[in-house]
């Protein structure tokens, strides 16, 4: 029914232009939430790949020598265009994803203000003059292009973080060839079209959805310079080998662990962590992935994140009511099979939910989900279930609170909810993630702000938002002038 008023465009993305590529298989996409077929997607060749990389390269080496006013011109242009076409965007991303609709406008507009900030941000990415200990010498350094970026995201949002890396990617003069999951790709394909209208040079951002070994093929190409990636640690860990000492950015797995403290607001802390843990369905990043309550709290915390719970309502990610819908793909959903089957084993107590919901259009519908009782060695502990589901560990004071929280192998965002400030600082630099939240949702983020993990803890490097983007991307470059004799 949804897929019949849709208008996508199941092709490839080469050098400007939409096109079935030279490759005989082709990739049927299904709906998550309606189980209806969408379109059937050229599987890319190697012949795809290498034409696509040649274009970037040969568009590079133009967009470079074009000034940051006019690159930061066209971001604005298609910034423009992506906030014309919202509605039509979202639907297209509600039915290849799953999400609810308010949540996919909330993608799109934000993909648009992307553009619109990388555009102002290119034009302030300044550099400096550096003192000499020579005083006949001047030096200054400035940032330059890499050149062309292999881009790979994940199925979550796919527009949007196709865009965190685009949006500065072009404000900053690269390239990029770009490898969407091929069942969610139909989005960023469609956009494509938007950003073609806005003015893109042919062959400066090429779309080629594929799967896992694609992946590799692509990083690894010799006319790939740099290496983008949004998507799970152990896939990041394959995609590095597979591109060696090339330039990287890596945003990978999460963990979020959500600290509630005894003096904290149960109300707020509640309602934060059942936001972020079925907010798209849980299959974010930095979802609420372990809320570790202070014993003194327990009982409090429980009731208001029960109240809070029963008011999610799950169902058809069309209809503006809905706030939770289906899992996108059966691997996840078979993942908290896994992880509520061994919490029942264990004895947990699952409070809500706890499996698949019957009567809808697929299978992949889930229960929001609240356990209690959780160890620490459980799989709802140790592995990101990313689905939605709020798993609850007690800790016996502020320090048991600080080893659980640490106690795992990923870092990548986390909450702490306390009254006093002494104790939430402590707890601000004591976390081992890239970013600490006080007394806000674990799901919590800003365009502006710099997002990725700690070091040493699995989640990767550099930074997605803001001006940190842009540094990423480009090279810092330096001169050094003799002025004597």
């Amino acid at each position: 029914m949804y897929a019949q008023t849709l208008t996508a465009t199941p092709q490839l993305f080469i050098d400007g232009a939409y096109t079935d590529g030279t490759g005989s298989e082709r990739f049927e996409v299904i709906s998550p939430a309606t189980g209806e077929f969408i379109a059937a997607l050229p599987v890319p060749s190697r012949t795809d790949l290498d034409r696509a990389v040649a274009a970037a390269n040969r568009a590079q080496r133009e967009w470079r020598k074009v000034g940051v006013w006019k690159r930061a011109e066209l971001c604005h242009r298609i910034g423009d265009k992506l906030a014309e076409h919202v509605e039509e965007l979202a639907l297209l991303q509600t039915l290849e994803q799953g999400k609810p609709i308010s949540e996919s406008r909330a993608d799109v507009t934000e993909a648009a203000q992307l553009f619109h900030l990388h555009a102002e941000d290119a034009l302030r990415l300044y550099g400096e003059t550096i003192p000499s200990s020579d005083t006949k010498k001047r030096m200054h350094t400035w940032r330059q292009a890499v050149g062309t970026w292999a881009i790979i995201t994940p199925w979550n949002f796919p527009l949007l973080m196709f865009t965190e890396f685009a949006a500065p990617g072009l404000a900053t003069g690269n390239a990029l060839v770009v490898k969407p999951p091929i069942h969610t790709s139909l989005t960023v394909l469609k956009a494509m079209e938007y950003l073609a209208e806005a003015g893109l040079p042919e062959g400066l951002v090429n779309i080629l959805p594929g799967e896992g070994a694609f992946g590799s093929q692509l990083v690894s190409h010799r006319g790939i310079d740099a290496i983008g990636f949004i998507g799970s640690s152990a896939t990041g860990a394959k995609i590095q080998a597979a591109a060696g000492l090339k330039r990287s950015v890596m945003e990978c797995s999460g963990n979020g662990p959500v600290v509630v403290l005894d003096d904290a607001n149960m109300q707020r802390a509640a309602k934060a962590a059942v936001d972020s843990a079925f907010y798209c369905a849980g299959q974010v990043c930095c979802a609420t992935e372990r809320v570790i309550v202070h014993r003194d709290a327990h009982d409090s915390f429980v009731d208001a994140a029960l109240a809070y719970a029963r008011t999610v309502k799950l169902g058809n990610p069309f209809e503006e009511s809905t706030n939770l819908g289906p899992l996108n793909n059966e691997g996840v959903a078979a993942k908290m099979d896994r992880h509520l089957a061994e919490a029942r084993a264990h004895g947990f107590d699952v409070l809500l939910g706890g499996g698949r919901a019957p009567g809808f259009a697929t299978d992949l519908y889930y229960d929001f989900t609240i356990v209690d009782g959780v160890t620490e060695d459980a799989l709802l502990s140790r592995e990101e279930s990313f689905g939605p589901v709020l798993p609850i560990i007690t800790a016996q004071d502020d320090d048991d609170a600080l080893r659980i929280a640490n106690a795992d192998s990923l870092g990548l965002q986390s909450a702490v909810f306390t009254r006093d400030i002494a104790r939430g600082y402590r707890f601000l630099e004591e976390l081992e993630t890239g970013q600490v939240l006080l007394n806000e949702s674990n799901g919590w983020w800003d365009i502006n702000m710099p997002f990725g993990g700690a070091g040493g803890k699995g989640t990767g490097w550099g930074r997605i938002g803001g001006m940190y983007t842009l540094h990423d991307m480009t090279d810092l470059r330096t001169s050094v002038i003799h002025i004597g004799d």
